[in-house]
């Protein structure tokens, strides 16, 4: 039990890390752009299905033994880098730190647990097949993790709201 709350707690700093360096990556007024575009389309169509669904397809993948690490920090920078374009785009958020955005707001502090707790649960399934352990009562672990932690959230929030401060955009379909 205390593994789980000590790797709980690494993942979390792995997670905000990427997330704080994202927050700080300078992005171009050209991409910008296209990003902000994405954001407004990706706002304009999003319901409470579409929040489940988003956040279905980037947690699932964070399962995964060994790449879930990978795919969370990956997606902690992307969301980060929305976010420094939004800051940029918007004087309002110029002198408000990234992380207090993540920790701050009980939507971001969802997202973080959920993720932090993903990718802990590919370290320790990877950490179990190294050691030839069975990895069969993950599976419904993993359920449960997932549906509790993007099902219940995504019928709380505004989509607006939740899709402006955090939702990934991808860049390199530009």
């Amino acid at each position: 039990m205390l593994n789980r709350i000590v790797l709980f707690f690494v993942f979390l700093g792995i997670f905000s890390t990427s997330f704080a360096i994202g927050a700080e990556v300078q992005v171009s007024e050209e991409e910008s752009k296209i990003i902000l575009e994405q954001l407004e389309t990706l706002i304009g169509n999003i319901d409470a299905v579409g929040i489940f669904s988003h956040n279905t397809t980037l947690a699932l993948p964070m399962f995964i033994p060994g790449f879930g690490i990978a795919w969370g920090a990956f997606a902690a920078f992307s969301t980060g880098m929305a976010f420094s374009v939004l800051k940029d785009a918007s004087p309002m958020l110029a002198n408000v730190p990234s992380l207090t955005i993540l920790f701050m707001s009980p939507f971001g502090l969802m997202e973080v647990a959920a993720y932090s707790i993903a990718m802990s649960r590919s370290y320790m399934i990877l950490h179990k097949m190294i050691k030839r352990m069975p990895i069969r009562p993950d599976y419904r672990i993993i359920g449960i993790y997932d549906g509790k932690n993007h099902v219940i959230p995504s019928h709380q929030v505004h989509p607006q709201v939740y899709c402006q401060f955090h939702d990934n955009i991808d860049v390199q379909s530009s």
